[in-house]
């Protein structure tokens, strides 16, 4: 078989190829419609027509209104702005509960809070990498102000419980965010499905450019702005609007809603694909995270023996990614992957791979045997090295 001229991209939770209609639409208002959509001259009311088309677009994606829809520069943005942004609201009750393998978008403004007298509970995860609903309602107190957990892991894929939380939770009066990064455009999300406050939206990870995203909030739900400055955004996030990557963002809600259910069930196809290949090949591969509740682009594998980067840099066929940090030389597993109970130097051997709208049949056959042959090759070289 013919190797491809350039690496099969299996990243896509890292980031995705911008959408052919979303190039097409930024175009014009990368040329010559520039106007700042605050200025009252035609310049600007075009930019600000399409600053509003854009906010219903990634309304109807969600099923939210308009004025609900927020524009931040990316998702660590949004999640700052929904946890200290709530804090600052509610600055009387001073707790707040997450989980142990939520993006340091959410761990770090998090800490944050701890240094200034705030309580935070960590939740723990299970073995196929989900908050327990008993354990997360559990930790709720007269005094919590938020639940914040992300809606899709972006190294597992695994989902949470979020709807089931949220909803004794807000029963309760305690608002829920959950970080929806990784599953806004891959499969149906409804804000009134999963029954939260506020919710994470990133251009990039679904076909929209870097450096656009969008926090969802709720109408009533106590919040202020983080930065400081002027009154854009109805208040919540000063700053002249990215119009070009806003009207991206929006034409991306745009297509997903037309076709995310058809492209859930083809992703979710090719994946089961490359898992039952990678199986057949590699013994004792294993599955990092739930077989069912995950996002159906994503599969996390752990392979026997070897370290997962050191697989991935024996493949130039393939672009995919590891959890597991290196520093000063020395690699260390993934926190996600060892949260699920999964020993360390097991889970050194993680390989996240996942796949998008360019991925095809094609390209899971090739991915399959490069890496298949390239964990057999160093498998051999280990076992050569020990005796």
């Amino acid at each position: 078989m013919t190797l491809p001229s350039e690496p099969i991209y299996l990243d896509h939770n890292a980031t995705a190829p911008l959408l052919p209609e979303v190039v097409d639409a930024m175009v014009p208002y990368l040329r010559e419609h520039f106007g700042n959509p605050s200025s009252a001259h035609v310049y600007g009311r075009r930019a600000r027509e399409a600053v509003d088309r854009a906010r219903a677009q990634v309304a109807a994606l969600l099923g939210a209104t308009a004025e609900e829809i927020f524009f931040v520069a990316h998702g660590t943005e949004a999640n700052n702005l929904a946890i200290r942004g709530v804090a600052a609201a509610l600055p009387d009750k001073r707790h707040l509960v997450t989980s142990v393998i939520e993006h340091p978008a959410t761990t770090e403004p998090c800490h944050e809070l701890e240094k200034h007298g705030w309580r935070v509970t960590w939740l723990p995860v299970d073995a196929e990498g989900r908050v327990r609903v008993s354990e997360a309602l559990a930790a709720l107190r007269s005094d919590t102000v938020l639940v914040t957990l992300m809606h899709a892991n972006n190294e597992t894929g695994v989902l949470q419980p979020i709807a089931e939380i949220a909803r004794e939770a807000r029963a309760r009066g305690v608002l829920v965010h959950t970080d929806a990064a990784q599953s806004v455009g891959k499969l149906p999300v409804s804000v009134e499905a999963l029954g939260v406050d506020l919710l994470t939206v990133v251009g990039h990870k679904f076909g929209a450019p870097k450096g656009v995203g969008a926090l969802y909030v709720r109408r009533g739900t106590p919040l202020r702005p983080v930065l400081l400055g002027a009154g854009h955004e109805r208040g919540l996030r000063p700053g002249t609007e990215n119009v070009a990557s806003i009207v991206g963002l929006g034409v991306a809600c745009e297509v997903a809603l037309r076709t995310v259910m058809v492209e859930e069930a083809r992703v979710r196809g090719l994946r089961d694909e490359l898992w039952e290949r990678l199986r057949a090949r590699v013994p004792v591969l294993a599955l990092n995270g739930h077989p069912e509740e995950r996002l159906p682009n994503t599969l996390n594998v752990r392979f026997p023996g070897v370290s997962g980067s050191a697989l991935l840099a024996a493949v130039p066929e393939v672009a995919a990614s590891t959890g597991s940090a290196c520093h000063a030389g020395e690699e260390s597993a993934s926190s996600i992957i060892t949260a699920m109970g999964v020993d360390p130097s097991a889970a050194l051997g993680s390989v996240r791979l996942s796949l998008g709208r360019t991925t095809t049949h094609a390209d899971v056959v090739v991915a399959a045997d490069a890496l298949a042959a390239a964990w057999k090759r160093l498998s051999a070289g280990v076992q050569a090295g020990l005796t």
